[in-house]
């Protein structure tokens, strides 16, 4: 399969590429964003994406990758604030990295997420029974619509982004509680308990990882 490993640090870029290329991937690795932009992303499996680039900024190349197709896009960056990582999981990343990491850590992010049967395609997220039309903020199980609150939806989609991955309660409260309003933490739980009851014979599907998380299994 190959990979397009866009990253402009010499000696992280020359480590993930000797890493992925061990694994059996091939790998093309870019260093300019400007040239990144040339580059069409249906051609490769997946593509881990650095956001801080000569040439063109990654969040921009983000948002152009995803308008033109749905190859999963992993992001990598130092930048460890909430809303750089809730901006790139808006406009499309698949998973967020933070740097440092270990280069075998990624690999096997990257197995996981290549082997993670989600069919997306434009602003739909097929996982099984359940389907989520992310522009139109419709859930539909079995074809049959279910009514969500807004924060049963984003949290939905959150998880539906990053199916098959872990995700802490901490990032899914930054991304779709307002903590003026709604709180954090323990607030999250009842949003996700509330959620579970309405996706009713998908609700096994939306699990709890104690101590971590929650994780929205792919479906069947």
């Amino acid at each position: 399969m190959r990979i397009l490993l866009i990253e402009d640090d010499e000696k992280l870029g020359g480590q993930v590429t000797d890493q992925l290329t061990s694994s059996g991937y091939s790998v093309e690795w870019l260093q300019r964003g400007d040239v990144a932009l040339e580059a069409d992303p249906a051609h490769y499996a997946l593509i881990v994406l650095d956001l801080m680039l000569p040439g063109a900024f990654g969040l921009d190349i983000l948002k152009e990758y995803r308008r033109r197709s749905d190859t999963p896009i992993m992001v990598l960056s130092a930048k460890q604030d909430a809303t750089t990582k809730v901006r790139a999981l808006e406009l499309g990343a698949d998973d967020y990295v933070t740097k440092p990491f270990w280069p075998e850590e990624l690999d096997a992010r990257i197995t996981a997420r290549i082997r993670r049967p989600v069919l997306q395609r434009g602003e739909t997220i097929d996982l099984g029974r359940l389907t989520l039309g992310l522009e139109t903020r419709v859930v539909e199980v079995d074809h049959s619509t279910i009514e969500l609150t807004r924060v049963e939806f984003d949290l939905l989609a959150n998880l539906a982004r990053r199916a098959g991955a872990v995700v802490s309660r901490d990032d899914l409260a930054v991304s779709v509680l307002d903590p003026d309003k709604e709180g954090t933490g323990r607030t999250l739980d009842v949003h996700v308990s509330r959620l579970r009851k309405k996706l009713g014979p998908c609700s096994n599907q939306l699990r709890t990882i104690w101590g971590v998380g929650y994780r929205l299994d792919t479906g069947s």
